[in-house]
């Protein structure tokens, strides 16, 4: 089915004329505009097989370019070069090139799924979305998303250690995603979050007694005491070693299904 959106041609495909006849008859005016044709001969069919190996991205072969997704699209109202039809689109006819194209925006999808909601035929677009996303990280077009360096983080220390300490997945994953954490700290949501959790409005009123008696003294130490020691999972570690090898195995079957090398 061809694309209409005048935005989605590329510029230097597009021939105007202030007066045009053709074959002796005048189409001047809104048929003024035509268009070049244009070969693609770099096209991957079977491609839309790998956006189905992503979790989200298993009925995309479903769509039937009805554009409901778009019409209900959240990012879609706000910038119009957000289109969910046009990338499904080019899933279905294995035109890479043009997705990495969109590579920078792709990734903004807010997850409303108004369009999950209203797709006639069950593509589920917000998901395949999430695997589009999925599919320019693993090939390196676009680098790790903070999700994924968040997932990285959490689960290294489930591997290592058997269990997480929230200190310090939340620091590593700050100096991982390059965050001012001084910043944060002096006047950012950290501070806003440390002052509630430490009920530092009692002090300010001047409730002195009540501030000191509802510091979260034994919490903080235990906190403190992990991000030092690092404790783990008693008798974690034979468990640890096939955890390990179980993940690991899940990524070389993963990769393989989107023929991607293992990082």
């Amino acid at each position: 089915m061809p694309i209409h959106e005048k935005t989605l041609i590329d510029p230097q495909l597009l021939v105007q004329s202030d007066k045009l006849v053709v074959d002796g008859i005048d189409v001047s005016g809104h048929w003024n505009t035509m268009i070049l044709p244009r070969t693609m001969t770099e096209y991957d069919p079977d491609f839309y097989e790998t956006i189905q190996a992503f979790p989200g991205g298993e009925n995309v072969h479903r769509c039937w370019q009805c554009g409901s997704c778009t019409n209900s699209c959240t990012m879609y109202a706000i910038n119009t070069d957000f289109n969910p039809r046009y990338w499904i689109y080019l899933i279905n006819l294995g035109y890479k090139s043009e997705l990495v194209k969109d590579k920078d925006i792709i990734w903004q999808c807010v997850s409303c799924n108004k369009c999950t909601n209203i797709c006639p035929k069950d593509v589920r677009p917000e998901g395949v979305m999430k695997a589009l996303a999925h599919w320019l990280e693993a090939e390196g077009h676009t680098p790790k998303s903070r999700s994924t360096l968040f997932d990285e983080e959490f689960t290294r220390q489930c591997i290592e250690r058997g269990r997480i300490e929230d200190t310090e997945v939340m620091f590593n994953f700050f100096r991982q995603t390059g965050q001012n954490l001084g910043a944060m700290l002096k006047g950012g949501w950290l501070r806003l979050l440390i002052e509630r959790m430490n009920n530092v409005h009692l002090l300010r009123q001047g409730k002195i007694g009540k501030f000191v008696a509802r510091l979260p003294l034994v919490q903080g130490f235990k906190m403190g005491w992990a991000m030092v020691f690092k404790p783990r999972t008693r008798s974690w570690g034979r468990t640890g070693e096939v955890l390990r090898e179980y993940v690991e195995e899940q990524k070389r079957a993963a990769h393989a299904g989107i023929g991607s090398p293992t990082h």
